[in-house]
């Protein structure tokens, strides 16, 4: 699964015009700021995401009459197959970037918040696997950050109520952690499965290349800290996106990336106005914000510290 810069795009250029482009820092998406009940809560910038990849179950077996149902149905097993990958959750592991995440965020959180928080990179095993459990329930984005993910999105198989159809297909999105092993992960889909009937590989999409995280004490990230500070008055989370973005082409050629974002609402998401809703929004006071926002950020890099307001 080797990525190949054959997009006219961000790939395109990184692969082929690399020297027009090449920078010491790159500032793009991935970030955000977050409000909850119209206050601001926390910042949170992306130093590191995750690679989206996908695996194709297929299941196979002998077609025949529904009318005398048989136990090796191709359906009957992918069904098998995806409800136990389903439930299954891939080993938490976490990094420099998402422990500091749940640390600063457990400072900024509810008492009862910041227990939790504090117990998922604590010691005590037990009480990681039981904070592990909630956000499982309750904070999906927040489970997604500690492992590489799972989530079968498609099903296809059979033509006719009454035919048995010899193969049956599920197709999974999956998001690896950066320095996840590809094969080593695919031989653990293939335990948890433990059927010979379904077929496992890897399936075609744009895999983006994986790479460190940019570090928490340059000027970039330090910068970004006194921005968010002047314009939000709250602490600069860094964060691992679940999602993917252009950045990791860049990463890949070792210049350091920050994603960041404006002002969103924390309640937006379950009311359908979240992100790729057809009603996506931020607040029109949130844009003029992170306008304002860059200009300082750009202007303190390039060398002076004098605030937009000022002018």
């Amino acid at each position: 699964m080797n990525w190949m810069p054959t997009r006219v795009g961000i790939q395109f250029m990184a692969g082929q015009h690399y020297q027009e482009i090449d920078a010491e820092y790159c500032l793009a998406e991935g970030g955000n700021v977050t409000r909850q009940g119209g206050q601001v809560k926390f910042a949170a910038v992306q130093t590191m995401e995750k690679i989206p990849r996908a695996i194709e179950l297929i299941a196979r077996g002998p077609s025949g009459h529904g009318s005398m149902p048989l136990q090796s149905n191709a359906i009957v097993h992918l069904a098998s197959a995806v409800s136990a990958l389903g439930k299954w959750r891939a080993p938490v592991r976490l990094n420099e970037t998402t422990r500091a995440y749940f640390d600063r965020l457990a400072g900024v959180s509810t008492p009862e918040e910041a227990a939790r928080y504090r117990a998922l990179i604590g010691a005590d095993a037990k009480a990681a696997a039981a904070v592990d459990d909630f956000l499982a329930a309750n904070e999906p984005r927040h489970a997604s950050m500690l492992r590489t993910s799972v989530s079968p999105n498609i099903m296809t198989g059979g033509y006719r109520v009454n035919v048995i159809p010899s193969e049956a297909k599920a197709t999974l999105d999956v998001r690896t952690l950066p320095d996840e092993d590809p094969a080593k992960f695919l031989d653990e889909v293939r335990k948890v499965i433990n059927d010979p009937a379904v077929e496992v590989a890897y399936a075609q999409r744009d895999v983006r290349p994986g790479a460190k995280g940019p570090r928490l004490d340059s000027e970039a990230f330090t910068t970004l800290e006194w921005a968010i500070k002047t314009h939000y008055n709250t602490v600069t989370l860094p964060a691992m996106s679940p999602g993917a973005t252009d950045m990791a082409y860049l990463r890949a050629k070792g210049m350091q990336c920050y994603g960041i974002g404006p002002a969103i609402d924390w309640e937006d998401g379950p009311k359908g106005f979240g992100s790729h809703s057809d009603q996506e929004r931020i607040l029109e006071t949130e844009l003029h914000r992170f306008v304002r926002f860059n200009f300082d950020v750009v202007k303190k890099l390039a060398g002076t510290s004098t605030p937009a307001g000022s002018r």
